[in-house]
């Protein structure tokens, strides 16, 4: 999977209203208003942003040194030191425990083995406080396997326009997705950049079983940014997880 050209993109294809949902809805679901926190896949930085600015002490781990690069400039801009690591959320190692661990925008669907999705889980519980809170979403069963088929989505913009396209991945519910970026050079022309990425998701009571193997008891469920069960067209799960 290459993440050569995205990153440079990825924040003018997010939607800003989507990041301040997942700050709105991680804000009213935590114990505490305050303490360290980690985000693993933090991409280019927009939440750790936001949840800095909320008064959390917190760092980042992603596995693309160019989303990290991407972020560090972002920092840097602002006058703000927030600690990055390149590392593999299957398998990160940090010195210190943390209150909150967040996972979000469906990073843990980039994980393309059911070994590294438990690793995950047992590495941020190694990580937690004890009472501490692993915050994460996935899409759901029925996103991957019935709205990504042949989904299809263009954006023609000046500067970037794309093309993207998805198709059913080898793996049970799993997708691959296809991307092509027209981006506009300084003369005026347009060079062709492409990307592939995959993502694979499990029913819900797959990841409780990961969850509690790797030590979480507590577990909450929801849909689709609301504090409501997930049902069978919902499509982004988010689990809630204490220590």
């Amino acid at each position: 999977m290459s993440y050569e050209y995205f990153p440079s993109f990825y924040d003018e294809l997010m939607e800003e209203e989507l990041y301040e949902e997942w700050l709105a809805f991680t804000l009213s679901l935590l114990k505490k208003s305050t303490g360290k926190m980690l985000d693993l896949g933090c991409g280019t930085g927009e939440f750790l942003l936001r949840m800095t600015l909320s008064g959390f002490e917190t760092t980042g781990i992603d596995l693309s040194k160019e989303m990290i690069q991407v972020a560090e400039r972002k920092f840097r801009q602002i006058d703000l030191e927030i600690p990055l690591y390149e590392q593999n959320m299957a398998s990160f190692q940090l010195s210190e425990k943390f209150d909150l661990i967040t996972c979000f925008c469906d990073s843990l669907n980039y994980l393309e083995e059911t070994e590294d999705v438990e690793h995950t889980f047992q590495r941020a519980y190694s990580h937690l406080a004890t009472g501490g809170q692993f915050l994460f979403d996935v899409h759901s069963v029925y996103k991957i396997d019935t709205l990504f088929h042949e989904y299809q989505y263009t954006d023609a913009d000046p500067a970037i326009s794309t093309i993207w396209q998805s198709y059913k991945g080898e793996a049970p519910h799993s997708v691959e997705h296809e991307l092509s970026f027209f981006v506009q050079d300084d003369d005026g022309r347009y060079t062709r950049k492409d990307e592939l990425h995959k993502e694979r998701t499990y029913p819900v009571e797959a990841y409780l079983a990961m969850l509690n193997q790797a030590g979480f008891s507590k577990i909450q469920v929801y849909a689709d940014f609301e504090k409501v069960a997930p049902v069978s067209t919902s499509e982004r799960i988010f689990f809630v997880c204490e220590k």
